[in-house]
């Protein structure tokens, strides 16, 4: 095989920054609306009252994730460029020293001080800063902070997870709508844990078990107070 010949493989960590937000944002839009629709249907409401909710618990929600993700991100995104200033203010003041603190961090990793020395002198001839970002301060292009990003993917995730719950409930009224959204949003998360889990190169069962419980119990609590709500009422 030809030296030449360049090697590229996929690791599941390059998708790790869209794939956590996209995650939270469809199950959080499964979860948030099934429960808050099966609530309202166990207090015995319209069907009308119950696709104006459900409506509103997609926008809201979906708005929601959007803005808490983009401060939440960008929040590490300013934390990361004030590192990177920081850095850069260094290596301008005294490169030599920060060079040899290069050297030592690849020393502490398994390099003689011989080669670790040149590797160092050689990456901040290169890119002083990007070196020292990523082995010093562990910033790396892959797990760059992009709240835009993050937000956009969080809120279209929210709004596909909300309007599963949704559609079941546009599709199906009167006694046997309950029953059948418990039952479809179950599946639904299900679903998401174990495409979430194929994804992201994890175990599918654990995932696909983890979601559910989690979203079988929210909406179980739910169901109860609306219950007892609509008894009130």
């Amino acid at each position: 095989m030809s030296i030449s010949r360049r090697h590229t493989e996929r690791h599941h960590t390059e998708s790790a920054g869209w794939l956590r937000a996209a995650v939270l944002g469809a199950n959080d839009g499964i979860v948030s609306t099934a429960s808050l629709l099966v609530g309202v249907a166990a207090a015995q409401v319209s069907h009308e009252s119950m696709m104006l909710t459900g409506v509103a618990a997609l926008v809201a929600g979906a708005m929601s994730m959007a803005a808490g993700e983009y401060v939440s991100v960008h929040s590490q995104a300013d934390s990361e460029k004030a590192d990177l200033a920081r850095e850069k203010a260094e290596i301008d003041k005294d490169p030599v020293a920060e060079q040899r603190e290069l050297t030592a961090i690849y020393v502490k990793r398994g390099l003689t001080p011989e080669v670790a020395q040149q590797v160092a002198q050689q990456l901040m001839q290169h890119d002083a800063l990007g070196a020292h970002a990523q082995d010093e301060l562990g910033i790396s292009v892959t797990y760059r902070a992009r709240p835009i990003q993050a937000a956009l993917a969080s809120a279209a995730s929210f709004a596909v997870g909300a309007a599963l719950p949704l559609a079941v409930t546009i599709m199906v009224s009167g006694h046997q709508l309950l029953l059948w959204l418990s039952i479809t949003s179950l599946v639904f998360l299900a679903a998401l844990g174990a495409i979430s889990a194929k994804v992201g190169g994890a175990s599918v069962l654990p995932a696909a078990w983890r979601v559910t419980f989690w979203g079988a119990l929210a909406m179980g609590i739910t169901a109860i107070a609306g219950s007892l709500f609509g008894t009130a009422g």
